[in-house]
């Protein structure tokens, strides 16, 4: 699974199956990434806010596997809000990184974290401000593709309406039990491909003895299942680890789920609260 692809909008392949590198410290970063590429990942997923790109590019550049067989992805600050700042982000990057190119960066968050689930302010005009600086990143060739995080419907076409070129990507929350199957059909419909982070629920779902249940029926572990059921619906699944034990187990999901567990596992509506992370905004939290 982890060797498939995906195609974007503008025709670039990417990677069914990823490694998130939210929490991995970076000076663990390169190791991690060395690892998941060890093992079949080409798909690398960072942020600004992670403060562990220079970990990745280090792991990416060292790995031993070419440049071109690789995918990378950052986001840029969701604080950043103007084109000066984007432009200079967008370069903080590549430079921190050691990279060329980044294949794609998204805008982390249509709002500064401060006002997640605190404004109804959607900051539309700094949103095309930054989309205009990644706009132009991408037409100079320092990106092969842009695109958003946690955006909604109105954010989506604030860009697709004013802007030059259309997202190919909204990495969102998405896992069993919080699906928000409103915005992926939204984005199906414009061609967006949907990234779910945090597809294992940032563990909580470990404890839902009904999941378990269809676990065990497949013979896999509860975060293969959260991950295949992903995949079954289209989107692609980013789970997060530095543990090279987890990651393989992680790309071993070629099994399939029955349409009847599936149609199951999409009427589950029980996981809002994510414990001591519950905290962070894109859990509901407040900042």
């Amino acid at each position: 699974m982890i060797n498939e692809t995906y195609t974007l909008s503008n025709g670039v392949k990417i990677p069914k199956l990823g490694l998130g590198t939210w929490f991995i410290d970076d000076d663990k970063a390169a190791q991690a990434v060395r690892e998941a590429v060890k093992l079949g990942y080409r798909l690398i997923d960072t942020a600004q806010a992670y403060g562990n790109e220079r970990g990745v590019g280090e792991g990416i550049r060292t790995c031993g596997v070419d440049r071109d067989q690789l995918f990378v992805t950052t986001k840029l600050a969701a604080e950043i809000k103007s084109y000066d700042e984007a432009v200079r982000a967008i370069d903080g990057s590549l430079k921190l990184m050691g990279l060329d190119y980044i294949d794609m960066i998204i805008i982390h968050s249509p709002q500064p974290w401060v006002n997640v689930n605190q404004s109804a302010d959607r900051f539309f005009e700094g949103n095309l401000e930054a989309w205009r600086a990644l706009e132009e990143a991408y037409k100079a060739g320092k990106l092969r593709a842009i695109g958003v995080s946690n955006f909604d419907e109105e954010d989506i076409d604030n860009l697709c309406n004013n802007g030059s070129v259309k997202p190919m990507v909204n990495q969102i929350l998405a896992h069993i039990g919080n699906t928000p199957f409103g915005i992926i059909d939204f984005c199906k419909k414009k061609d967006i491909l949907v990234e779910a982070y945090s597809p294992v629920a940032h563990g909580v779902i470990l404890e839902d003895r009904e999941v378990e249940a269809i676990a065990k029926k497949y013979d896999v572990s509860i975060a293969q299942l959260c991950i295949r059921y992903c995949l079954q619906l289209g989107l692609l699944p980013l789970p997060k680890t530095a543990n090279p034990e987890h990651m393989k187990q992680n790309g071993d999901v070629d099994f399939v789920i029955s349409d009847q567990d599936m149609k199951t596992l999409c009427a589950l509506d029980n996981v809002h609260d994510y414990g001591q992370f519950g905290m962070f905004p894109v859990y509901g939290g407040k900042m």
